[in-house]
C-alpha cells in the first residue's frame, strides 16, 4: 500500500510521491476531480488544469478520469480503467461529492481493491484523503452534505472508504486557507468525542508505504 496524502495541493515535500512510484510511472497519472462536481463548469476546468500542470512540473503526464463517466455502469468498467494508471491524484472539494460519485461510478471497491493491492500510488489532497476515513461524519461543518441531494436527489454516503483507521483532517491551523477555522474546529469536536484522528497543516503530508506511515 503507497500512499501520498496532502493537506494541499502538492505540499511542500512532493519528491516523496515520486519516491513512491519506485520508476514505475510509466503511463498517464489518473486525475479525480469530483469533488468538484458541485462547481461551475468553467471553475471546475480551471481545477483539473490546475492539477494537470502541477503534476506535469514533477515530470508527470495527466489526464483527467471523470467518474460521472462511469455512473450506472457495472463495476467493472472503472476498475479496468483505474488499474491502467499507476498513480491516481484524487484532488480537494467537496469530500460528499467525491464520494458519492466513488460510490455511484463503483470506484470506491476498486480503488479500495487496487491499494490493498498495491497496484498503484493512491495520492492526492483535502477531500482526496479525507475519503479514505472510516466516516465522513464531523466533516459537514466543512463541507456541504446537501450539494449531493441537490444535485442528485439522492442521499449523502456517509461511510469512507476505511483505507485509513482514523479521520483525516487538513488545513488545521493554516491560516492562509479558507477554511482552516471550520477544520480546527472539527479537530476539536473529534478530541471531545474520542474520534481518531490526524491533524495536518497545508505543507504537511502523511506519506504510507506498507505499514509505515510517517508524516512530512
Amino acid at each position: 500500500m503507497r500512499m501520498y496524502l496532502s493537506s494541499f495541493r502538492m505540499g511542500e515535500h512532493p519528491e516523496a510521491l515520486l519516491d513512491l512510484l519506485d520508476g514505475r510511472a510509466s503511463g498517464e497519472v489518473a486525475v479525480i476531480a469530483n469533488a468538484m462536481d458541485a462547481q461551475p463548469p468553467a471553475e471546475r476546468v480551471a481545477g483539473v488544469e490546475r492539477e494537470v500542470t502541477a503534476l506535469a512540473a514533477l515530470g508527470l503526464r495527466a489526464v483527467e478520469l471523470d467518474l460521472r463517466d462511469f455512473f450506472d455502469r457495472p463495476g467493472r468498467a472503472v476498475a479496468a480503467e483505474l488499474a491502467r494508471f499507476p498513480v491516481v491524484w484524487v484532488r480537494g472539494g467537496n469530500v460528499f461529492m467525491l464520494r458519492y460519485a466513488l460510490a455511484r461510478s463503483g470506484a470506491d471497491a476498486a480503488l479500495t481493491a487496487l491499494i490493498r493491492a498495491d497496484a498503484l500510488v493512491y495520492a492526492g489532497y483535502s477531500a482526496g484523503p479525507c475519503v479514505l476515513a472510516p466516516s465522513l461524519r464531523g466533516l459537514e461543518a466543512c463541507d456541504d452534505a446537501e450539494a449531493v441531494p441537490a444535485a442528485y436527489g439522492e442521499p449523502v454516503v456517509w461511510a469512507g472508504l476505511g483505507i485509513l483507521d482514523f479521520a483525516f483532517v487538513p488545513h488545521v491551523d493554516s491560516p492562509g486557507h479558507p477554511e482552516s477555522a471550520a477544520l480546527n474546529a472539527v479537530a476539536a469536536a473529534y478530541r471531545r468525542d474520542g474520534v481518531p484522528h490526524r491533524t495536518l497543516r497545508d505543507g504537511q503530508a502523511l506519506v504510507v508505504r506498507g505499514t509505515e506511515m510517517s508524516l512530512i
